[in-house]
């Protein structure tokens, strides 16, 4: 058995999936150039009114009623990927037939999804998840199934043997259906005129049979096979037999390339955010439910914005707009967003890598929405390119041993709104640098750790008696120090900002001398000493350190 996914008026679907509120409106497409645009596809509402294919957009305006839209072949792309995409949640061979009928074959497939009304159901809540409005049919080869998609609305099963008498009453019309979208390369002339030459070739034939008084499908089925091949030839025993529903041919997969992307162009600029994130919930809930339909999670967003003029600039940005190495590294290693703007393009793009795999639209909506508060772009916006990348969806086992965390996608909404209070460069989590210098560390972005299966906990070893151990005191900041010799040797020690710290000094250790990077630094950056001062509340232990580079007496912590 073989199910055929078919979307009745494809370029109307395509906008009715990007704007669902148009669907009660009065709807025409236009293509063309100025002053030469005409209606290429009307949807009903528009048709009662007096709209037709073949009018001119200045003729289709004069309907104040009437909504006018340009045909988008970005948005027919996308609308015939999720069709894709509605297919290949069921089967893995799926042929790609036009750019608004999909098959897909139903071997084996009973087993998981069950009979073949069930998957034809199925298949049809999943479209118009998508947001699609589809007709679904099965049959026992793939042309009945295209027939049937094509003449009959809603879901449709054809029982084997029953073609001929199911696709009988079907118009003869719908054998030389045209397919909106399949449009060949520019740089394909060739192929322009062979499907120019088709087309009239359909046209002559359809003439013919008409003036014969063949309707439907059964007259047609009902013709002599030697008497119909003497007169139309081959192609009118292919015809016949297609109307018979005794067609057979083999399935030519194709392998869907899991790109998820989304756009939108928009008529008229915006500039607040407000809106921008109206557009943005529309967009994710899209490429959300086509990830859904794969089974699969995105660890990767990238919004792209086209914006109408370069005012508004980022300051942060060169002449060229390109970030500076140190905007970028920073970037690199704190934030989970980055972004970079072309000046030549007019395109404020930014990336939102997430720390694992998720599939939730809100929480990707609330990110987008803070991390464009953080970086707005700054001029209006004509048009918006929403691309996630694919990636598996986590698998993750808690244990009844193992101390309770918080939910991923809760913890990286809650630093993100960190971040935008306190900076991105003052979230994160600590990263101990290669180095000897002290303090050598750095800020990264914060990813949970995952525990991938549960192991139950060691006894703990009964405690050993420990020696008592001196804990260093560190002080932030550092405190600059006076420090006086007598006879080459350290004898007194004073901080101003804090005078207990002050005092003879009794006691010394050192120097030490380090440099930090010793591999590559030649000259040593500092000295170091445990001393004990004699003051007020007795005797005291200290590191004292004299900066070499710097220049300068500090002292950097006490022992307890």
């Amino acid at each position: 058995m073989f199910a055929c996914i078919f979307a009745p008026n494809f370029p109307m679907a395509a906008v009715f999936r990007a704007e669902p509120e148009l669907r009660a409106r009065p709807l025409a497409i236009f293509e063309g150039k100025p002053p030469l645009e005409k209606v290429f596809a009307v949807n009903d509402s528009a048709g009662r009114v007096g709209i037709a294919p073949g009018m001119t957009k200045a003729q289709a305006e004069l309907c104040s009623e009437l909504t006018l839209r340009p045909r988008s072949l970005v948005q027919e792309s996308a609308a015939h990927a999720a069709l894709l995409d509605c297919a290949q949640s069921f089967s893995p061979r799926v042929e790609s037939a036009a750019a608004d009928t999909a098959i897909l074959d139903l071997a084996g497939m009973e087993s998981l999804f069950g009979a073949p009304p069930e998957i034809a159901h199925d298949l049809f809540r999943c479209a118009a998840s998508l947001g699609l409005d589809v007709n679904v049919a099965v049959a026992s080869n793939p042309d009945a199934a295209v027939l049937a998609a094509r003449g009959f609305s809603g879901v449709t099963v054809i029982l084997s043997g029953k073609e001929a008498e199911c696709l009988g009453p079907l118009p003869i019309k719908v054998l030389f259906a045209d397919q909106p979208g399949e449009q060949p390369s520019d740089n394909e002339k060739k192929g322009k005129e062979k499907k120019s030459d088709q087309k009239k070739e359909a046209g002559r034939l359809l003439e013919t049979l008409e003036r014969w008084g063949v309707r439907d499908l059964r007259a047609l089925a009902a013709l002599p096979e030697v008497a119909l091949s003497e007169r139309l030839g081959q192609e009118g025993l292919r015809l016949r037999e297609l109307a018979q529903g005794a067609a057979s041919r083999t399935l030519m997969p194709v392998e869907a390339p899991a790109v998820f992307e989304e756009t939108i162009e928009l008529e008229f600029p915006i500039v607040l955010l407000e809106p921008l994130a109206f557009l943005l919930n529309r967009l994710l809930d899209q490429i959300c439910a086509r990830l859904a339909a794969r089974a699969l999670s995105t660890q990767e967003l990238r919004l792209t914005l086209e914006l109408q003029n370069l005012a508004g600039v980022d300051p942060q940005f060169d002449t060229f707009g390109i970030p500076s190495e140190s905007d970028a590294a920073s970037s690199a290693t704190q934030s989970p967003a980055q972004h970079y703007f072309s000046g030549r393009q007019g395109k404020f793009c930014r990336i939102l890598r997430l720390p694992l795999p998720m599939l939730d639209a809100k929480l990707f909506l609330k990110l987008l929405q803070l991390d464009l508060n953080a970086h707005p772009p700054g001029a209006p916006i004509v048009k918006i390119h929403l691309v996630a990348e694919a990636a598996r969806p986590r698998s993750a086992q808690g244990g009844l041993f193992l101390p309770p965390s918080p939910e991923p996608e809760k913890l990286e909404l809650t630093l993100a709104r960190i971040a935008g209070l306190v900076g991105e460069s003052r979230v994160g989590s600590v990263e101990l640098l290669d180095t000897h210098r002290a303090e050598g560390f750095r800020l990264r972005r914060f990813v949970p750790r995952i525990v991938q299966g549960t192991h139950a906990q060691k006894p703990s070893e009964p405690e050993k008696e420990k020696s008592a151990v001196a804990a260093l005191r560190m002080f932030r900041s550092r405190l600059r120090a006076t420090v006086i010799f007598e006879n080459g040797e350290l004898a007194r020690v004073s901080c101003t900002k804090k005078k207990e710290v002050q005092g003879s000094v009794l006691w010394k250790a050192g120097p030490w001398r380090s440099s930090g990077d010793w591999w590559e630094r030649e000259a040593w950056a500092r000295d170091e000493w445990d001393i004990a001062l004699q003051n007020a509340d007795g005797v005291v232990l200290y590191r004292l350190v004299h900066d070499l580079l710097g220049g300068g007496w500090f002292v950097e912590g006490t022992y307890d």
